[in-house]
């Protein structure tokens, strides 16, 4: 049987863990899954730059990712979604 693991990153993950009890990542096996992620810093708040919250975005991305011990190299597949505002 495959162990499950659960990733939360520490500071923005931390705080909606502690709301929603949401957690960014789960590991089964060699498989991991992340949810969606935002260009939000560690105190949830999102940048005035389009740019540097991209950025930011991805940043969390590779954060998630390790927090279950994987990293951009095990990544094989992204969904991106946008919105227009």
């Amino acid at each position: 049987m495959s162990t499950v693991t659960f990733g939360v990153v520490p500071g923005y993950g931390e705080k909606l863990h502690e709301i929603h009890g949401y957690s960014g990542a789960v590991r089964v096996g060699d498989r991991v899954e992340i949810s969606g992620q935002a260009g939000v810093d560690d105190d949830l708040v999102i940048p005035d730059s389009l740019e540097e919250e991209i950025v930011r975005a991805f940043d969390n991305v590779e954060r998630t990712l390790a927090t279950v011990g994987a990293s951009w190299r095990d990544v094989i597949h992204v969904n991106s979604y946008h919105k227009v505002a």
